[in-house]
């Protein structure tokens, strides 16, 4: 059977390049283990990484390993740097059989045609190089560079899991076509053993959890479930025939701080799945009873420059029967007392964290504070209501029609939903919300004392 070596550039003390947040180590080994997963899944093939968790392994390391397991191809997965964009293929420019020439166009224009053209990339070419992984290995050798992590264009694409498992799909099936790789026959017999690393009722944070793993080096993808006549959204890590493997996965998942846990179906009865959040506790619906005065009046009590927006939040909230005043303190949690001190900035008037899903990642920008509050509003609608959106207001929240309408009607129900995992982040905002309560109170109490003086004095004359 055919051996390939998949080779993820650059790990442990080497991050390769770097942006931001973002390290090139981490993207490489998340394709990497995607297209091994596509090629073991599909084809009748062996495949074996250099490195399969964030480990240091030095250039002399891996192409020592697969000269020695004598492996048939050596693929060597990369993201780029340095002022440029695009995808661009690698072999020795020195002397290689013709057949390391004709598995570069091969691949190389399979993945043009397939990904360059459906994302818009920029084909830098099929190219060669005196890079070590192609000279010293002793059988046919291609390096990919799959993106550039410092341009943000590419960068969008790279924390895209869409993206990431279109590429690493078609560069498993460019392989397979260039080695000419025969389809299995015959399905996978007896118990197979799936690792899932989140079970969510609402796919956006199914979305936003599969980032997170993938900026952590781990390959994943969402599945659905139907249960009770319920969707449920599982992002899965792995799947084993071998149990032993799936623990393993789940120690390794464990150790990056997720949870996950073995799905095992076939010959054994299949695992239930994690219940969902009882949607109880604080109606994200209904009437505010703070005034604008008294919540812009808090937010300086923290922050003395604090934007007017407590009128906006109002506003739009009544119309869409909305707790203005409780939604007014989810966005000082978000935005820290509107002192944005971490990846949203101020000029991009989010102050619900729409689309923020950590790792640098900034989200949306809106023109102005009133966009940005209505915005905010019609994100809670979505989760609070399955109604329309009202006919007097456009649609601005980018990422309403991800939302599971009607699936969080309470502040608490928002735990795993708006925040990941997030398991107090509604409780957060309503110990915020009496905070703020509690200073109008005394400030009501100040008001009644001064008026209460006033008409002592008056009946004194």
């Amino acid at each position: 059977m055919t051996l390939l070596v998949i080779d993820p550039g650059h790990g442990g003390s080497d991050p390769g390049a770097t942006y931001k947040s973002f390290q090139e180590k981490n993207f490489n080994l998340a394709i990497s283990r995607m297209v091994r997963d596509r090629l073991v899944s599909k084809y009748e093939v062996d495949v074996v990484l250099t490195r399969d968790t964030d480990k240091t392994f030095s250039l002399k390391q891996r192409t020592d390993f697969a000269n020695t397991i004598k492996a048939n191809f050596f693929l060597s997965i990369h993201n780029n740097a340095s002022g440029g964009s695009g995808f661009e293929t690698f072999i020795f420019n020195g002397t290689v059989p013709n057949e390391t020439v004709q598995l570069q166009t091969s691949i190389h224009n399979r993945i043009a045609k397939d990904i360059l053209k459906k994302y818009n990339i920029l084909d830098r070419g099929k190219k060669r190089a005196n890079f070590h992984v192609l000279r010293e290995t002793k059988m046919n050798a291609l390096l990919i560079e799959v993106l550039f992590v410092d341009n943000e264009k590419d960068l969008n694409l790279l924390q895209n899991p869409a993206f990431i498992m279109d590429i690493s799909t078609v560069i498993g099936d460019a392989t397979a076509e260039a080695l000419n790789l025969p389809l299995k026959t015959k399905p996978i017999e007896g118990t197979l053993y799936k690792v899932i690393a989140g079970s969510f009722s609402d796919r956006e944070n199914a979305e936003i959890h599969l980032a997170k793993l993938m900026q952590n080096g781990f390959g994943a993808f969402i599945s659905t479930t139907v249960i009770d006549k319920k969707t449920f959204y599982r992002v899965q890590t792995g799947a084993f025939s071998d149990k032993k493997n799936a623990e393993a996965l789940v120690e390794k998942l464990t150790k990056a701080g997720f949870e996950s846990f073995i799905l095992v179906e076939g010959d054994a009865p299949p695992a239930p799945p994690p219940p969902p959040v009882p949607d109880k506790g604080y109606k994200i619906q209904g009437e505010a009873v703070l005034t604008a005065k008294q919540m812009d009046a808090y937010a300086r009590t923290i922050n003395p420059a604090a934007p007017d927006v407590a009128e906006l939040y109002l506003s739009y909230s009544k119309k869409y029967n909305i707790r203005g005043d409780i939604a007014f303190a989810q966005a000082l949690h978000e935005t820290n007392f509107f002192r944005f001190t971490g990846d949203v900035k101020p000029e991009q008037n989010n102050f619900a964290g729409i689309g923020a899903t950590g790792g640098g990642a900034r989200g949306a920008t809106f023109p102005n504070a009133s966009t940005g509050v209505l915005a905010h509003i019609q994100h809670l609608f979505a989760y609070a209501s399955k109604s329309a959106l009202p006919a007097f207001d456009q649609k601005v929240d980018p990422r309403f029609d991800l939302v599971t309408r009607g699936s969080a009607t309470t502040w608490q129900a928002l735990n795993g939903k708006w925040a990941v995992p997030g398991t107090t982040y509604g409780q957060l905002i309503l110990a915020l919300y009496k905070k703020m309560v509690e200073f109008a109170l005394r400030e009501v109490e100040k008001e009644r004392n001064t008026l209460k003086t006033t008409i002592e004095n008056l009946d004194n004359i």
